[in-house]
This record gives structure tokens, sequence and C-alpha cells, in this order.
């Protein structure tokens, strides 16, 4: 079966980078994988781990032939990384992305790539707090959405090629409107990390009675700050990427929350049972999917 693409350069061979080399490689979708970032200790791995058939740490090497041009680095480095690879690409390569904001980087990208038209911006709903090439999973992407994110000026082939991809590694694909994107992934995404993140704030170092808090930390607490154990690099790019969306998700979760203080100041059990009942409700509705 002739390969979708003959070559493929993953920037960034980590936990989603290094999952879709290994599954795009065990699926036949990919003649060879090529696999670029700047560690040279993760770099070891993906290739002992059979993620990428070689590594390059020099932008020309890495992208020399490639028909496809993976960005999975954090989104912050994205439009450096496509300027690196501009001047070596080949003419009518393809560059896409896995970042979780859409909107500023895809036009960023358009305009930096040979021909903006071979650009498609791409979000894989799917992840742990786990990170680096130790952490791929071949089938990472199975029923897990992905979203595809083409403008006006979207070569077609393009995207109908990153599409196949993603369905040939097992995942949803939709597409949607950049902006569309950043407002709801600022809401279901961007907002419970920063909220996991202050929740472990919230605590820190804080001692009652002599005692740390945190060492009573049960599991419902672990649940629920699990993703802070996230790299912050990471979450910091995104949320100034998304920072307006993201202020306005902030917003809305404060509103909530000042609802919830005076529920619990005026002693409105009545109340505070139907916040807590429509919560558990809509929660329920999204079944015990990782």
């Amino acid at each position: 079966m002739t390969p979708l693409f003959a070559r493929m350069t993953v920037a960034g061979v980590g936990l989603i980078g290094g999952s879709l080399a290994l599954a795009a490689r065990a699926a036949g979708l990919v003649g060879e994988v090529v696999g670029y970032g700047r560690s040279e200790a993760n770099l070891r791995l993906a290739r002992e781990r059979g993620l990428v058939d070689r590594v390059a740490r020099e932008p020309a090497a890495a992208v020399a032939g490639a028909d496809l041009i993976v960005l999975a680095a954090p989104v912050g480095a994205s439009t450096a990384l496509a300027e690196a690879f501009r001047p070596h690409a080949h003419p009518g390569a393809i560059l896409t992305d896995v970042g979780s904001v859409k909107g500023g980087l895809v036009e960023a990208l358009e305009g930096r790539w040979p021909d903006g038209r071979r650009v498609v911006g791409a979000h894989p709903i799917a992840g742990t707090e786990s990170s680096g090439a130790g952490a791929a999973r071949e089938d990472l992407f199975r029923g897990r959405r992905c979203i595809v994110t083409p403008t006006d000026a979207t070569d077609r082939d393009a995207l109908g090629r990153v599409r196949a991809l993603w369905e040939g590694v097992g995942a949803v694909v939709e597409e949607m409107p950049a902006a569309l994107h950043d407002e709801i992934l600022a809401r279901v995404s961007h907002l419970p990390h920063l909220a996991a993140y202050a929740l472990v704030s919230a605590s820190g170092e804080m001692q009652i009675g002599g005692r740390r808090v945190l060492d009573y930390a049960g599991s419902g607490y672990r649940d629920t700050t699990r993703i802070a154990a996230s790299r912050p690099e990471l979450w910091r790019d995104i949320a100034l990427a998304n920072r307006a969306a993201l202020r306005g998700a902030l917003a809305e979760f404060r509103s909530v929350l000042d609802r919830l203080e005076h529920l619990l100041a005026t002693g409105d059990a009545d109340g505070l049972s139907a916040e807590l009942a429509a919560a558990a409700a809509l929660r329920q509705r999204l079944g015990g999917e990782r």
C-alpha cells in the first residue's frame, strides 16, 4: 500500500507528536518519520522506542524531502519553528500543527509558509498530564475528536490529506473556524487547567494547626488537580495565546464561585442542593471517557 505521506517530520516528539508518529507508522500511513527537537535524550528515546526512523537536530536535515511537517512543540514555539523550516522545506510540503490554540497561530503560519494554502491547523483533543517520548501511545487518538480549522485560503488537497491522517490513526475529525475552536476550548480545556493550578496554589504550603494541608489530600483532590502536573510552559503559552477567550471563561467561572459563596453565606440549603444537582446531571452526561 502506498503511504499517505512518503516522509513526515515531527517537530516535538512528545506525548502528542510521538503518539501521532507511532500510530501513523503502525497504520502504514507514512513511509518514513523524522523526529526533530531540542532534547538529545528525548530524541534518543523516540528512536529507541521506534516512534521515528531517524532524528535530526538541524532544521535543514529535519525537513529535507518531507511532504508533511507536523509542529508538535508548545504553541509559543510554533511560529519560530515554521520560520526555521521555511528555507529548507519542499515547495509543496504541507505544514500542520497540533496546538490547543488556533486563531492567531494558523494565521501566522499561513504568512510564514512558502505556500500558505498548504497550512492546515489541527488540534487532537487527547492527552494526559505526562510528556515526552516515553509517554507516547499508539492508541492515544482512537475514538477521540480532532478539530481541523481550515481557512478560506486552505488548499483542499492539503486539508483532505491531513484529515485522512487523523482518521487513519482513529480520530473523529471535525472542521470548524479557528475562532470558534478557541472560544470552546477556552472553557473545556484551558480554564480547567488554570483552575487546577489555582486549586493547588490556594493550598500551597499552607499549614493549619501545625499540619501541612496537602499531606491530607485524598483521591478527590488528586483527581481534580491531576492536570496541574502538566508542563507549566506549555500551558503558559496556551493561556497567553488564547487570553481573550480565556478571560471570558474565567469571568463565567468566577460568577459561579460567587453564586456558591452567596448560597453558603445565606445558608440556602435548597439553593445549594439545586446548584450541585444541576452540575452533577451535566457531568453525568459526559460519561466516563478518558
